[in-house]
C-alpha cells in the first residue's frame, strides 16, 4: 500500500452508508422466492438466482414488469409485496454482528444512511422487520433516484442531506455496483464479502478495503472511529 492510499484510508470517518441485501441482511432466499412466486403465478415460469440478480438495478416493480408485462404489473406487484412481507420473518435475518455494529456506531455519533437499489416499500419492510430502521438518519432507495446503481447519485444525495464530505464518508456494500457508485461519488468503499455473489469480480476491482466478515469490518471501522475520538480528546 502506497503512502497516498494509506493516508486516504486513515481519514476520519463521520458517515457510513450501507447497502441492504447481502450487506446488512441475508435476504437472498426471500428475494428469489418472492420473484419466483410472481413469475410462476403470472408468467408460468421460474428464474434461476443468476437470472433474478441480472434484473437488479432499478426497484422491484421495474423487474416485475419485465417478467409479467405492464398489463399485469399492478396486481403482480401487490402480490409481490404481500408475499415478501408475509415471508420476511421466516426467510430473512441480519448477519451476525450487524445489530451490535450499528448500535456502536450510533453511540459514537456516526451518521448512518442506507443506499439501496431496493424500492422504498421493501426497504422499509426489511429494516423494520429486522428491527434496525431506527439506527438510520436517512434512506435513499431505488425509488429516490433518477439514475440507479452503479450511478453514485444516491450517495451524493446522502452527502448533501447529511452535510458530510466524501472524504469523511464510507460506503459498505457487497456488489460491483456498490464499488462503482462509491468511486463515482468519491467516497471510500468497504467491500462486504461475507455473502456476496460477486466476490471474484470484486477481487478483480482491487478494492482497498475488503472484509470477509462483519467482525473484521467492525474491528477496523471502530478502530478508525475511536482513534479519531481519541485524537480529538488530546487536542
Amino acid at each position: 500500500m502506497n503512502e497516498a492510499t494509506r493516508q486516504k484510508l486513515e481519514r476520519p470517518i463521520r458517515c457510513v452508508i450501507f447497502d441492504v441485501d447481502g450487506t446488512l441482511a441475508q435476504t437472498n432466499d426471500l428475494i428469489f422466492s418472492t420473484f419466483n412466486y410472481v413469475a410462476e403465478r403470472f408468467a408460468g415460469r421460474r428464474f434461476s438466482p443468476e437470472q433474478i440478480i441480472a434484473l437488479f438495478g432499478p426497484p422491484e416493480e421495474v423487474a416485475i414488469g419485465r417478467i409479467v408485462g405492464e398489463e399485469q404489473l399492478p396486481i403482480a406487484a401487490a402480490e409481490f409485496y404481500e408475499y415478501y412481507y408475509t415471508h420476511l420473518p421466516d426467510m430473512a435475518r441480519l448477519y451476525p454482528g450487524i445489530d451490535e455494529l450499528l448500535k456502536e456506531l450510533k453511540e459514537r455519533n456516526i451518521r448512518l444512511a442506507i443506499f439501496t437499489g431496493k424500492g422504498r416499500r421493501t426497504t422499509l419492510m426489511t429494516l423494520e422487520g429486522l428491527n434496525i430502521a431506527h439506527y438510520f438518519d436517512l434512506l435513499v432507495t431505488g425509488d429516490d433516484v433518477m439514475d440507479h446503481k452503479p450511478s453514485g447519485e444516491g450517495i451524493r444525495q446522502i452527502l448533501i442531506k447529511l452535510k458530510c464530505t466524501p472524504e469523511e464518508t464510507l460506503m459498505v456494500g457487497d456488489s460491483v455496483s456498490d464499488v462503482k457508485a462509491a468511486r463515482e461519488a468519491g467516497v471510500r468503499i468497504a467491500s462486504a464479502q461475507w455473502d456476496s455473489y460477486s466476490v471474484e469480480k470484486l477481487r478483480e476491482m482491487e478494492v482497498e478495503l475488503s472484509f470477509p466478515s462483519v467482525a473484521a469490518l467492525r474491528r477496523w471501522l471502530l478502530s478508525q472511529v475511536d482513534k479519531e475520538r481519541s485524537d480529538e480528546c488530546r487536542r
